[in-house]
Formats: structure tokens, sequence, C-alpha cells
């Protein structure tokens, strides 16, 4: 899977989670230009991501995480 088809498909769970469809997910996007994006959404983001990747991250794995870049990543890496 390439970075186009993650970025794609984490767009379409961002919209979800979020509630939000005018949502741009970018390599940049983080917590702090999300309103919604708050501790109990992070964790549905995250389970959601893990479902539709079929993949599992650490908590260590997560703690390092500064953006969606790092997400992606993480991702592709597993995939």
């Amino acid at each position: 899977m390439d970075e186009a088809q993650i970025y794609a498909r984490l767009s379409d769970i961002f919209k979800d989670v979020f509630d939000e469809d005018s949502i741009e997910v970018t390599a940049d996007l983080s917590a702090k230009d999300v309103d919604a994006w708050d501790s109990l959404a992070h964790i549905r983001l995250i389970l959601t991501v893990e479902k539709a990747f079929k993949v599992k991250f650490s908590t260590s794995e997560l703690g390092k995480l500064e953006n969606v870049g790092g997400l992606v990543a993480l991702i592709k890496a597993r995939t």
C-alpha cells in the first residue's frame, strides 16, 4: 500500500471520527489543528485506524507520534 492510498483511507476515517467533511488530512495535521480532537476522539481514531488497516500499535509507538505523517509512516511500515 502506497502513501496516497493510506492518506485516502485516513481522510475517510478522519471525516467519520471527527464528523467533519471539510477536514484535510496532510502530513502536518495534528491534534492542535482539529477542534474536536480530544483524548476520547484520539482513542476512537486509533482504534478505527487499527481496524481499517488491520494493524496494532504499541503505546510507545503512539506516544512518539507528532502528526499524521508519523502515523502514515507507521502504517506503511506495517502493511
